[in-house]
């Protein structure tokens, strides 16, 4: 799925996103993470190869929440719910970080605050379905 223009500004906009994951149990993992969209898919990175790296490494299947700071027309905060494959590459962490820092922390940040930083991961996600409320769910 092409992901709509209007989701793309959701993401520039600097929402942060809730990433939830699947545990080996089968229970959710929920964390935020700083997203951007390279290729028509969403991406996140990560330095350690931590709990969601692990699980999208095992289950590819993502659920991502962005909370917008527009209102629909019944005066309640628009939001996009999006569904989709993950999948996990190494390396180019630290650049996809500092390029995302821009976004959420403003010009000029380095980020991530160290010295030779290790290579990390990238999250890409291939968008399945959009849900929520806003332009960005079709109908």
């Amino acid at each position: 799925m092409q992901i709509p223009q209007s989701l793309i500004d959701l993401i520039d906009s600097g929402a942060h996103a809730h990433l939830v994951t699947m545990n080996k149990d089968g229970s959710p993992h929920v964390t935020v993470v700083w997203i951007g969209v390279e290729n028509d898919e969403i991406v996140s990175a990560h330095l350690p190869r931590n709990q969601k790296v692990r699980n999208i490494e095992r289950d590819g299947r993502v659920v991502l929440s962005l909370e917008a700071s527009t209102l629909s027309d019944f005066g309640l905060k628009e939001y996009a719910v999006v569904h989709g494959t993950a999948r996990i590459t190494e390396g180019g962490a630290p650049e996809l970080l500092q390029k995302l820092a821009y976004i959420y922390m403003g010009k000029g940040v380095k980020f991530p605050p160290m010295e030779n930083p290790p290579p990390g991961y990238v999250t890409r996600i291939r968008v399945a379905r959009i849900e929520g409320v806003g332009p960005w769910v079709v109908k």
